[in-house]
């Protein structure tokens, strides 16, 4: 790597040695169904430890989040120390800004060995956070050389992957001081919406591949819910079957991620969709869920509204059966066919797992559609069909053949893509709409 850099003196480990993120994970899930997680950040550590707290204590099976705020993301340092001083509130917990004390202070308490938490933040320049979370034995985060590139980031995709590179191989370190680094690909979550799940599933798995070739050994894949229930489950076996037919380790977990595009705005609508994220994850074996609130269209959730989403997550969680998934999960359906192709095309593109990622964007064997980054071809196109289902409407040069599932070859013209990007809003906030069962009333009153 380009910055050979021991772990800092004075590393600060509040409650002792932090447990392994992933094998938690997979416990708490096999015995309570499903494990819930808010993606809440403050830039206040009073309240920070505050929605740590009330995430600890909420009915159900929780981790903790630290998400950072925008100017961290993006490595301006400087505007958060402006920020900080003139009492300017952050729209997340600025973990590099902070002296390793205050975040400890923060952490004293609380994370221990039966509630881990998990850094989020989205940089494609992240070595000031790794550099961060090493002092404080923060062992888990999640993010990737693509998916915290071509959506959010500024630079070009191959100094994403040589930064990424320097970050697994620096997080890496902590097993030196006995401690079991994590890292989540957030490759399952492309552009939040209107990203066939084929790609979804595929970028997931590579960024997983990417993390493993550089050192980490305890992994999660992340998968975004979609359009279509059957759809979703389709596409979380085959990243499951991915994950057993490739991955060099046997320590890794898929991660749901509840509905990232246009959410709906009514309260009935919004736990509507969250119900079905729930069950998507029960009954795909999937053991941890990423929980959206009833405040997303809107504002950015309280502590509160955090709270009331994990516990009914929870609550749907444990109405689910799990149900028999390895028949299912052996299946050639048609997500893992795509999937396996667009993995199968890109690693034979070069031995280094990186290089391979910058070939296949530049051949456009990777090609996410509606992403504007100038490092991705921007050829393929997707729709939502009548049935609901998300599927390919171009392929450019997807190495998909006739094996792509799509309706017929079609334009997309501004007027469909709006619709598209409305249609979930639309669907769960239609009046009439009946909730999956009457919790939400109950726990809103508790």
């Amino acid at each position: 790597m380009t910055d050979q850099l021991p772990l800092p003196a004075g590393a600060v480990e509040p409650g002792g040695r932090p447990v392994d993120f992933g094998e938690f994970v997979r416990r708490r899930g096999a015995a309570e169904r499903l494990v819930v997680q808010p993606r809440m950040g403050f830039g206040d550590p009073a309240r920070m430890r505050e929605g740590l707290l009330a995430t600890k204590l909420a009915d159900g099976a929780t981790v903790g989040t630290l998400t950072l705020d925008s100017y961290t993301r993006v490595g301006d340092h400087q505007a958060v120390e402006t920020a900080l001083r003139e009492g300017i509130s952050l729209n997340g917990y600025p973990v590099v800004n902070h002296p390793a004390a205050t975040t400890a202070a923060v952490l004293d308490g609380i994370r221990d060995d039966t509630f881990p938490v998990q850094v989020r933040h989205g940089s494609a320049t992240p070595l000031d956070i790794f550099r961060a979370l090493g002092r404080l034995r923060l062992n888990a985060t999640e993010g990737g050389p693509v998916s915290y590139c071509l959506p959010y980031g500024r630079i070009p995709l191959a100094d994403s992957v040589r930064n990424w590179a320097d970050c697994c191989e620096l997080y890496s370190w902590l097993r030196d001081e006995g401690v079991e680094p994590h890292l989540e690909t957030f490759g399952g979550c492309m552009m939040g919406q209107l990203c066939p799940p084929s790609q979804l599933v595929a970028i997931s798995l590579l960024e997983a591949l990417f993390f493993a070739r550089h050192g980490i050994r305890s992994l999660s894949l992340s998968y975004a819910q979609q359009t279509d229930m059957d759809q979703d489950r389709e596409a979380v076996l085959a990243l499951r079957r991915l994950c057993a037919e490739l991955l060099p380790t046997s320590n890794w977990h898929i991660v749901i991620y509840a509905y990232m595009g246009v959410y709906p705005e009514t309260y009935r609508g919004a736990h509507r969709l969250l119900g079905r994220a729930a069950r998507l994850a029960v009954t795909t074996g999937a053991p941890r869920l990423i929980v959206k609130t009833v405040a997303e269209a809107r504002r950015i959730p309280t502590v509160t509204e955090n709270v009331l989403a994990l516990e009914y997550a929870t609550a749907i969680a444990r109405a689910t059966e799990p149900g028999d998934i390895a028949a299912a999960e052996r299946a050639d359906s048609q997500t893992y066919q795509e999937a396996r192709a667009l993995v199968d095309a890109v690693l034979n593109l070069h031995d280094d797992i990186g290089q391979a990622l910058l070939a296949a964007f530049r051949r456009g064997y990777l090609d996410v559609p509606y992403c504007v980054h100038p490092d991705n071809a921007g050829r393929a196109r997707s729709h939502i069909d009548a049935d609901g289902r998300l599927r390919w409407a171009e392929t450019g040069n997807l190495p998909l053949g006739s094996i792509a599932e799509r309706t017929a070859v079609r334009k997309i013209t501004s007027a469909d893509l709006l619709q598209d990007l409305f249609h979930v809003r639309m669907m769960y906030d239609e009046p009439g709409a009946e909730l999956d069962d009457a919790l939400v009333g109950e726990l809103a009153r508790n």
